[in-house]
């Protein structure tokens, strides 16, 4: 095994303490936290590498990229998760390739998905994207718009809502970050009260490299990790 190989295990080995340990330390079950390797912009090889180091769920941001790199690794039993920005016009591949979509954000994109789903007798496991912090350069609905988008993706058959997802603002110190994470918890619980059809309202995907373990303890159910793991990318 080449010093490589053993630095990416060891760091995927020591994230996943941190993230047990994290969530011991409030309380919750470490197995209700799952570890989404945000394997994007890295090569078919070291993708391999960390699936073999233990990595269960990849993470994935471009979909031309995700393509190459499923029809490369389709031999391996992991979860692909889409959780960059999805244009209209790919949701067709997207169907094709992900486990669950995490950014959801409007009903267009819903509609075309379902349409999309159905040609493949596939139901989609989405998430939907809310921009808690209301910054013009990120993706996501409005907090305010969260519920009545929910309704309406409700009706569609061949789409599942299984919780919600955001993207705080950077923070230097992941404690700035809380609010954002506890702002998504609460209207999380707010949609799951509703007891919509279709809903359920299981997950939220919150926390990255620099933030997780607040997030694990404001209700994380899923923590996009990838420089920790893989590195810096170029």
């Amino acid at each position: 095994m080449t010093e490589n190989n053993q630095s990416l295990k060891k760091r995927l080995e020591d994230i996943m303490h941190r993230i047990e340990t994290a969530a011991v330390s409030c309380n919750r079950d470490p197995k209700s936290v799952r570890l989404v390797a945000v394997s994007k912009t890295m090569p078919v090889e070291k993708v391999k590498e960390a699936i073999n180091a233990g990595a269960e769920i990849l993470g994935e941001n471009y979909i031309q990229e995700s393509r190459e790199k499923f029809n490369a690794l389709s031999n391996y039993n992991v979860e692909w998760h889409f959780i960059g920005h999805l244009q209209t016009n790919k949701a067709k591949y997207a169907v094709r390739i992900f486990d669950l979509i995490h950014t959801v954000d409007s009903l267009k994109l819903a509609l075309e998905l379902d349409k999309q789903s159905k040609k493949i007798n596939k139901i989609q496991q989405i998430l939907i994207q809310i921009n808690i912090s209301m910054e013009s350069s990120k993706s996501g609905a409005y907090k305010q718009d969260a519920l009545k988008l929910v309704k309406d993706i409700s009706r569609l058959e061949n789409l599942s809502v299984k919780g919600l997802m955001t993207m705080p603002p950077f923070f230097n110190n992941p404690e700035k970050a809380r609010p954002c994470f506890s702002e998504l918890r609460v209207l999380r619980d707010i949609i799951k009260n509703e007891s919509i059809k279709n809903i359920s309202m299981q997950e939220l995907s919150i926390g990255m490299t620099g933030d997780f373990e607040v997030a694990i303890k404001e209700g994380a159910t899923l923590v996009r990790i990838g420089t920790a793991i893989f590195g810096k990318r170029n």
